[in-house]
């Protein structure tokens, strides 16, 4: 997937006039800074563009940091996002930053350009994740992705503050053991439902249909397509509508965070046709927790699969 974004220039500029008159005030960001990246402070100030490495980061570094989530709404769409001055400053001060890469959120690339710091810690999910599906980066809906991330923050946190390394290495194996549950849940649907039908109207959940055992037969012109924000080759829209209208797929999983007047006809197909929808985001909901966030999910999932099969 190739992530849309609009133009932040001006902005840019903005903030290379902020941060210039910023550092003549003498304002060295993010506490005192000694050899190694190591941080005198007590709390190190970290920026997490998505809200789920937000919380990520929160549950590993507990009251050892302060964590700053850029985008935090799921009623926004990621791919549109446009950064303003307070991310900026939130990035200015930050001793970590972590983004998703890969192209995902090419705007905090850019954020970082206009504050450089050789002292700051950057991670991205991107090239931390060691599953990638080709074109498609969503990495964080790999449960096991999600761990080797967890890791590299983990060991991030550990080099800007050693004083509290112990901390930090166990409330990471504490966030290993609690993806089990996750995983079980996983195991769980796909002994149930190994081999089902579904329908995709993007890419963002192949990183969970495949562990599943689930047989996604949307055209993946037509997902990748809708992902990037494209209109999707007629052939391959008609086939989709199609699979939904003869009711060959048993669930439609619908990112509710891109959309579009195809991917709402879609949607409407499966009502009319009596067939469960499943509603993902791409961005964490504010009352969740990255592990509670993906149960969530799969528990939708696995109720609209029993339903679908039994329709």
């Amino acid at each position: 997937m190739v992530a849309r974004h609009r133009e932040t220039l001006p902005l840019l500029a903005l903030l290379a006039l902020f941060l210039f008159l910023l550092s003549a005030c003498g304002g060295a960001a993010g506490g005192s800074v000694g050899a190694g990246n190591n941080i005198s402070s007590s709390t190190l100030n970290v920026v997490a563009a998505e809200n789920f490495y937000g919380d990520i980061v929160k549950q590993l570094g507990g009251s050892h940091v302060n964590v700053t989530s850029i985008l935090a709404d799921p009623n926004v769409d990621p791919h549109e996002y446009e950064t303003n001055v307070n991310n900026a400053k939130a990035v200015f001060k930050a001793n970590l930053v972590i983004e998703n890469g890969g192209g995902y959120d090419s705007w905090m690339d850019k954020l970082l350009e206009g504050s450089p710091n050789s002292s700051r810690i950057v991670i991205k999910g991107f090239d931390s994740a060691p599953n990638k599906i080709p074109d498609n980066e969503h990495v964080w809906y790999s449960i096991d992705n999600a761990q080797s991330i967890a890791q590299v923050i983990t060991n991030g946190l550990k080099k800007l503050d050693p004083t509290d390394s112990t901390a930090f290495a166990s409330n990471n194996q504490t966030f290993n053991t609690s993806l089990n549950q996750i995983r079980q849940t996983m195991s769980g649907i796909k002994s149930k439902y190994n081999g089902t039908s579904v329908g995709l109207t993007e890419t963002i959940f192949q990183y969970q249909t495949a562990p599943l055992g689930l047989k996604v037969l949307t055209p993946e012109e037509f997902q990748k397509a809708i992902a990037e924000g494209n209109d999707p080759p007629a052939d391959s829209a008609i086939m989709a509508e199609n699979q939904v209208k003869s009711k060959q797929v048993k669930v439609l999983i619908y990112n509710e965070q891109t959309v579009s007047p195809v991917t709402t006809r879609l949607q409407n197909d499966a009502k009319a046709a009596g067939i469960p929808i499943v509603p993902v985001t791409e961005t964490m909901p504010s009352n969740k927790t990255y592990q509670s966030w993906m149960l969530s999910q799969l528990g939708t999932l696995s109720q609209s699969l029993t339903r679908g099969n039994n329709g």
